[in-house]
């Protein structure tokens, strides 16, 4: 990698170290960052706001910390940004993926992401790219339209954490935020060559209000996107924990780095190409069919099996689309006199009013009977850990997908002949979301010369340490840092 770039693509764990040997300042780093997002980011489109202003005087505060000797935190002075979605800074605008009616939206709390990172001593640039209330696979919106992916700019670069995921592609920061309700951090993290890693559900507090219990349908988490599994880890320590304010959260430590480098021999991995019920595009089945032969390399035991799903993929794509509709956040909106169905809706996608309008005329009874339908998909993946301790599939059924000029980037509405729904149905991750097991998505290798392909490696629910140390191993015998090459070198 060119002598310029290097700074650019060092990892959150050598940056963080650095300042605490003193090697590199905090002010140093941050502007080097916001030097580069103002070159690259207009070509990318990952970043949709800025606080230039804020972080340098974070970072001043952060070198005077340093240089007085104080306790410094794990990610002290390390960049990193949070998404454009339900998540939140003091301050800062909040337009819940691109809306137009809240492009001046701003708010008075932090979301779990940016209190824990801030904590730590990490320091936020601003917020990220994504789609209208996290509605689909892809990021684009009417607002600020598509991010493009950094491999190939005339596609998109995956959703709902599409602009977290390009920008730690393209070296604007060595880690970012992702939350994920349906695949929004593993999604991106397959098109855009990274590591995305959502914990089991509980170990990362998702602090949700009026309805503290309103992350649970399907479960929601808060998660990080990087370029290596040990940053990856490092993110989620600094993540995990307890909050009295979640009534789910766990209160136990672990220890996700200590699990990078960990041994792979003997453990016994289930390898699906297709979930049970999946179209797959051959071009990504040929290249994951590669990286699970890597870890056997790695001393893995794996075998193919076929899974059984209780319904097929249209049906459970038609559930998480019903589930997710955010009917709650648009009565919230309401209840504060802003009334997006009714006075906006233009600034709504044709598809989310769709299933927001059906889910107001749904009957207690049909959501129970999802709610059933759920439990099933959750029964099928539990089978799987039986004889098993890992899960691996690919993460998604198809490549990056060219952006549209509409703000209304779609996936495709076929694969292999057969119909699957543009809005989820070829993101082979929200099963994990109705069921809560932990999972990463990791760089399998590159289709078509220059397009990424994922990974998703499941574990059992609250095995976490064995997720992260599959991903390591597979970063061991398949090293992926030299892809982001590609990226440091396309025109801008």
């Amino acid at each position: 990698m060119a002598q310029t770039e290097e700074l650019a693509y060092q990892s959150a764990t050598d940056l963080a170290a650095a300042v605490r040997d003193r090697t590199l300042s905090p002010v140093e780093i941050v502007d080097h960052f916001l030097d580069r997002i103002e070159a690259r980011n207009p070509s990318l489109n990952a970043f949709v706001f800025l606080a230039a202003d804020e972080a340098r005087a974070a970072a001043r505060l952060a070198e005077k910390a340093v240089m007085d000797g104080d306790e410094l935190g794990s990610l002290h002075g390390v960049p990193t940004a949070l998404k454009d979605l339900f998540d939140f800074h003091p301050g800062w605008p909040s337009t819940y993926g691109g809306i137009r009616a809240l492009r001046q939206n701003i708010v008075d709390f932090h979301c779990t992401y940016a209190e824990r990172m801030k904590a730590a001593g990490a320091i936020l640039l601003g917020k990220t790219n994504s789609p209208v209330m996290g509605f689909r696979g892809t990021c684009d919106n009417p607002l600020f339209g598509p991010t493009r992916n950094p491999f190939d700019t005339d596609r998109n670069s995956g959703g709902s954490s599409g602009g977290s995921a390009a920008a730690v592609a393209d070296g604007l920061l060595p880690l970012a935020e992702g939350t994920d309700g349906g695949g929004s951090v593993r999604i991106p993290a397959s098109w855009c060559g990274v590591v995305g890693y959502k914990a089991s559900f509980g170990r990362v507090p998702f602090v949700a209000r009026p309805n503290a219990f309103g992350g649970v349908s399907p479960f929601l988490f808060e998660g990080v996107l990087a370029r290596s599994v040990a940053d990856a880890a490092l993110g989620a320590s600094v993540l995990t924990g307890y909050d009295p304010r979640d009534p789910f959260a766990l209160d136990e430590t672990v220890d996700y780095v200590g699990a990078v480098g960990r041994s792979m021999e003997g453990v016994r991995v289930a390898y699906s190409p297709d979930f049970g019920m999946y179209p797959v595009d051959p071009k990504v089945a040929a290249v994951v069919e590669q990286a699970v032969s890597s870890l056997r390399d790695a001393g893995a035991v794996v075998e193919q099996i076929d899974m059984t799903m209780p319904h097929d993929q249209q049906e459970l794509a038609e559930l998480w689309c019903r589930m997710m509709a955010g009917v709650e956040v648009l009565e919230t909106f309401k209840a504060q006199g802003i009334d997006l169905l009714a006075d906006h809706a233009e600034d709504l996608p044709a598809e989310y009013r769709g299933y927001v309008e059906d889910t107001y005329r749904r009957s207690s009874v049909q959501t129970l009977r999802d709610q059933q339908m759920r439990s099933a998909v959750y029964d099928a993946i539990q089978a799987v850990f039986g004889p098993y301790d890992l899960l691996v599939t690919p993460t998604l059924a198809c490549l990056p997908v060219l952006n549209a000029n509409d703000g209304n980037t779609a996936g495709p509405s076929e694969i292999k002949g057969v119909p699957v729904n543009p809005m989820i149905g070829w993101c082979m991750t929200y099963p994990i979301n109705y069921s809560g097991h932990p999972a990463i998505s990791v760089p399998a290798g590159m289709a078509e010369g220059n397009l990424p392909v994922g990974l998703q490696i499941i574990g059992r629910r609250y095995d976490d340490l064995s997720v992260i140390a599959a991903a390591s191993a597979l970063e061991q015998v398949r090293p992926w840092r030299d892809t982001y090459e590609r990226c440091a070198a396309r025109p801008i």
